[in-house]
């Protein structure tokens, strides 16, 4: 009797893992950029621009992702004219000679909205506090010496905060990934989601989530490689700059 999946299932899995990491990749860097613009609007001089940035800090961390995600797939679709929804649910297509591009899923953008929006107001949120972080006088200093607003959080500020926000964003990271299975009550075909189809062809519960599991746990031990590489790097940087 054979105990381990047979090479089409296991095919099936490294497809749904390729489509997390892709999920996850392209999440992880719009929140990030997205982040960043919100941790700088809540901490703007304009009254209305933090309340409304604050609001959406609210509004995101406080409900569940699940809820969200279904949300942007049968809520969109509802708001959305037909023929839009048409379009979307079509197969397209771009041949560019030996790569051919095709749009994703309506499941698929439906899920990557779903999951930046999320994960925006986290990573936002651990990017204020490492704003906050840096000193005052660091900020006056500036000021000071002449700099201007934009000036300041670009170079006195902003590498700073990038420092002391490196270990949180990671882990704001490593929870995209964990974050992305949800994705598959929308019927996004990720890892998560074809260990479930694996499981119910072969009823081979262990192999299907265990592999499914050693996919993750071997993502998430990447992202923390990288971040005490990034660490040490900071660290010998600043010592050179001080030496």
């Amino acid at each position: 009797m054979q105990t381990w999946l047979e090479p089409k299932y296991l095919a099936w899995l490294e497809q749904g893992f390729a489509v997390t990491l892709m999920l996850s990749t392209c999440a992880g860097l719009c929140a990030t950029l997205l982040g960043f613009g919100l941790a700088v609007a809540r901490t703007s001089r304009s009254g209305a621009i933090a309340r409304a940035a604050s609001l959406y800090v609210f509004v995101f961390r406080n409900s569940p992702l699940l809820v969200q995600l279904l949300f942007w797939y049968f809520g969109a679709a509802a708001l959305l004219p037909s023929g839009w929804m048409t379009w979307l649910n079509t197969p397209h297509a771009v041949n560019l000679g030996i790569v051919t591009l095709r749009w994703p899923s309506f499941e698929l953008v439906a899920g990557w909205v779903g999951l930046t929006c999320y994960t925006t107001a986290f990573i936002g949120e651990e990017f204020r506090a490492g704003m906050r972080g840096v000193s005052v006088a660091q900020e006056q200093a500036a000021a000071a010496l002449g700099m201007g607003r934009y000036a300041t959080l670009r170079y006195v500020i902003l590498p700073q905060a990038l420092r002391i926000a490196t270990p949180p964003l990671a882990g704001q990271y490593m929870n995209v990934v964990k974050n992305s299975s949800l994705t598959m009550a929308i019927g996004v075909a990720e890892l998560s989601y074809m260990s479930r189809q694996v499981d119910t062809e072969t009823f081979k519960t262990f192999q299907a989530f265990g592999t499914a599991t050693v996919f993750y746990v071997l993502t998430i031990a990447v992202i923390e490689v990288a971040l005490v590489l990034w660490q040490r790097t900071g660290v010998r940087a600043f010592q050179r700059g001080h030496a």
